[in-house]
């Protein structure tokens, strides 16, 4: 079974903030792949599906960003869950924009949602990190990733979410690498090679020819 987190801010007014592209990701993936009614438990929002024939359980915290760490721990206490059987999709300001990447364990890298589920299931978790880009000053970060996404920025925030959801069965199957590799080719796919160019006929015939 895998408990699948996504991180973000409740209420309208946070619904579409940098801070809350884990929210979208995982509101994605429980439309698409057709997951129950979403429900209130462990101090946040569930959801239960299937992904890659794995039993899952989305969950949103409701704890506001800073106490994600409560609600993530109380769901994974009653499934009897390992952390390794967490995997939690995340906003990060230290990828360029667009850019996805996948890691286990480590610090929390300045973000508070992280930072609160070390305090309450250690770091031994997965993390599935959506870049959104720093912008470029301390001073800047917090109205940043509270502000909106621009309709600049939904030009690849959309196509990311669209392909998270088509890979997402690879997250149920265990296969994170794959999963970070297939959105990163579907996102920048390989220029196809031009073909050989033909050598000119000059008319003459060499030894074989017809």
């Amino acid at each position: 079974m895998l408990l699948l987190v996504g991180l973000g801010n409740p209420g309208p007014q946070y619904a579409f903030n940098r801070h809350n592209i884990g929210f979208m990701a995982v509101d994605a993936i429980v439309h698409r792949h057709s997951f129950s009614p979403w429900r209130s438990r462990f101090q946040g929002m569930t959801a239960d599906g299937t992904l890659g024939g794995e039993k899952v359980v989305a969950l949103k915290p409701m704890t506001y960003m800073n106490e994600s760490g409560r609600s993530v721990g109380e769901a994974m206490r009653f499934f009897k869950l390992e952390p390794r059987d967490v995997v939690v999709i995340h906003d990060e300001l230290d990828l360029p924009a667009g850019k996805l990447r996948i890691k286990t364990g480590g610090g929390a890298g300045g973000h508070n949602g992280i930072r609160s589920i070390i305090q309450h299931i250690g770091e031994d978790f997965r993390r599935v990190r959506i870049g959104i880009g720093h912008p470029g000053s301390k001073d800047r970060v917090l109205s940043a990733v509270l502000g909106d996404f621009s309709k600049a920025e939904m030009k690849w925030v959309e196509p990311l979410l669209d392909v998270i959801v088509a890979e997402a069965p690879l997250l149920g199957e265990g296969r994170f690498n794959s999963f970070a590799n297939r959105v990163h080719l579907a996102l920048n796919p390989e220029p196809e090679k031009p073909e050989p160019k033909q050598k000119p006929q000059d008319g003459t015939k060499k030894n074989g020819d017809e």
